[in-house]
């Protein structure tokens, strides 16, 4: 058995707007395991900035993984457990290597085409008028769960965005989420979720930076609307700390993103800790490429949760490998027809 990795670096098709500055590019890494005539491919979705394993010996850790692949899934991701992204390259990888179909590695009614996975659509921050115009075309093909980056640009302004879409669509109607990536102060959160819950909101992800467990725990306690945790799951590798988080905080939801929180086996702890806890979840992509998206879709569809989940749509980048995953409306799917062409 043998292993390689190679770089990709993806382009957006026009610079994306998030609460950590404009992004134009993003490196990720696909790990390629070779046994006899069986090949496992796997995507290490690195997120710079972001990213616990964010650091400058990642390659190098890469090169380890290839170096010592024989060494078997489970010891190597042992030995990695602090690289999230990695550890979740090498699930993949191998679950592929085992898989009849390199890109199934979950056979089910998803990768049959005939069932699909609810995902929101994803608003990115910019001025009024692009984001308002975002906002009418996701509606216009179908979604109707619409998630927003807020914290960016005026917080009146943001509250007015919400007010345009509640004057045309109820909660029943069209289900809100938004995303303050920890954009609000301890001192002023509380009075801006009362303001926000105005528009009868589904949840708000992490209003407040992560870190500030004692500060986060006051406003779950008092939040008129859900709060779902995110950033403050990154970095957090060890069970007993996860649990510290949610018997702490005791936040209404978490959201898991698996090139983040290390994988299937991050997940998978962190979804047993929060039904432990009484906290909603759903899992969320984190701008991969295809191949990774694939992974983190069939995943969730074997969950078999009915919340529409974060997951991505594939057509940010101009250079994305092409898949069969397809949006239909507000649904991710999967049309097994057809090929990939990942080389």
């Amino acid at each position: 058995m043998r292993a390689t990795f190679q770089k990709h670096v993806l382009k957006f098709k026009q610079a994306s707007g998030t609460s950590r500055g404009v992004l134009r590019t993003k490196d990720t890494y696909f790990l390629v395991i070779e046994d006899s005539n069986q090949k496992g491919i796997g995507e290490c979705g690195l997120f710079r900035g972001l990213s616990s394993d964010d650091r400058p010996d990642y390659e190098e850790k890469l090169q380890w993984v290839c170096h010592h692949i024989n060494l078997g899934k489970e010891k190597l991701l042992e030995q990695v457990y602090d690289m999230p992204s990695i550890q979740f390259g090498i699930e993949q990888a191998f679950l592929s290597l085992r898989s009849i179909k390199p890109f199934e590695l979950y056979p089910s009614k998803f990768t049959k085409g005939e069932e699909g996975i609810s995902i929101n659509g994803l608003i990115w921050m910019g001025d009024k008028a692009f984001m308002k115009q975002q906002i009418v075309e996701k509606i216009e093909v179908g979604f109707t769960t619409i998630k927003l980056k807020i914290g960016a640009i005026d917080f009146k302004t943001e509250l007015n965005l919400l007010q345009f879409i509640r004057s045309q669509f109820s909660s029943q109607e069209i289900e809100l989420r938004v995303d303050a990536n920890g954009a609000f102060s301890p001192e002023n959160a509380l009075e801006k979720l009362k303001r926000l819950s105005d528009y009868e909101l589904h949840s708000i992800e992490q209003p407040i930076r992560q870190g500030q467990l004692n500060e986060m725990a006051a406003l779950c306690a008092e939040t008129p609307l859900p709060i779902a945790l995110d950033e403050e799951l990154i970095g957090i590798f060890r069970d007993a700390e996860k649990e510290k988080i949610l018997e702490t905080v005791k936040p209404q939801y978490i959201i898991l993103k698996p090139s983040l929180i290390g994988g299937f086996r991050g997940s998978k702890a962190w979804i047993q800790l929060a039904n432990r806890y009484n906290a909603g979840w759903w899992i969320t992509s984190a701008l991969e490429s295809n191949v990774g998206l694939n992974a983190i879709a069939q995943f969730t569809h074997h969950l078999k949760t009915e919340m529409p989940q974060g997951l991505g749509t594939g057509g940010l980048f101009t250079n994305n490998i092409d898949s069969p995953l397809f949006v239909d409306g507000g649904y991710l799917r999967y049309n097994p027809e057809l090929n990939w062409n990942f080389e």
